[in-house]
């Protein structure tokens, strides 16, 4: 992430006015991004560029990359639509989360956690009250502390897990799985997590693909949802 967010301020692709998807790419590459998919942009003139570094915007003729996010302003606010790129992807991983339905679901959440994180743990005492509220929960994992690291271990066992629902409440009440396992699905999450610009836990994620930061008690929760 720092190699490609340093080499923005010197970046430029010397080539035509036209330069081409693949001339992009290779040029990204050489800044250190990888899994590289180039799209359309809501802006004319622009190029939408998803990467494992997270998404970029380069102009038509290669010549300049743009970090930060766009926004659509409409008659009910704003919405990140740089956020909403990443969706699909995000709703490929349904099967992998670990899900608190609710009843009668109004809005369905999707929430990076971390087992160490105090208000992860202050979230997850409260999972019936948002239910309650007509919030679903969908938990994916995010540590902290990087991939290489003894919760990332942990995580993995609880997600891959038999019943991962009875492996998160157990280490939520301070009895984590002793046995470490290689983080291959916490690695997609985190991974994707890096991509929505989630710096810290818990972050939450609407159906719209809008990110918001920290903890919110489950009434605060439902009127930022609604609001």
């Amino acid at each position: 992430m720092k190699k490609i967010i340093t080499a923005l301020s010197l970046f430029a692709i010397s080539v035509g006015a036209t330069a081409s998807d693949a001339v992009l790419k290779s040029k990204l590459e050489k800044l250190g991004a990888k899994d590289i998919d180039i799209q359309t942009s809501p802006i004319k003139g622009l190029k939408t560029v998803v990467s494992d570094q997270g998404v970029f915007y380069a102009s038509e003729d290669g010549g300049y990359l743009l970090q930060g996010k766009i926004y659509k302003l409409t008659d009910k606010g704003i919405s990140n639509v740089s956020n909403k790129v990443l969706m699909d992807k995000l709703n490929t991983l349904k099967g992998e989360m670990i899900v608190y339905p609710a009843k009668n679901e109004k809005h369905v959440v999707t929430v990076f956690i971390d087992i160490s994180c105090h208000y992860c743990h202050l979230l997850h005492q409260q999972i019936k009250e948002y239910n309650d509220l007509g919030i679903t929960v969908r938990y994916l994992a995010f540590p902290r502390a990087g991939l290489n690291s003894q919760t990332a271990g942990q995580m993995e066992a609880i997600f891959a897990a038999k019943d991962p629902v009875f492996a998160l409440n157990e280490a939520e009440k301070g009895n984590p799985p002793k046995e470490l396992k290689t983080p291959n699905i916490v690695k997609k999450h985190y991974m994707l997590g890096v991509q929505l610009g989630v710096t810290g836990t818990p972050t939450i994620i609407t159906s719209e693909g809008e990110s918001i930061g920290g903890y919110l008690k489950p009434a605060d929760l439902l009127a930022e949802l609604e609001g």
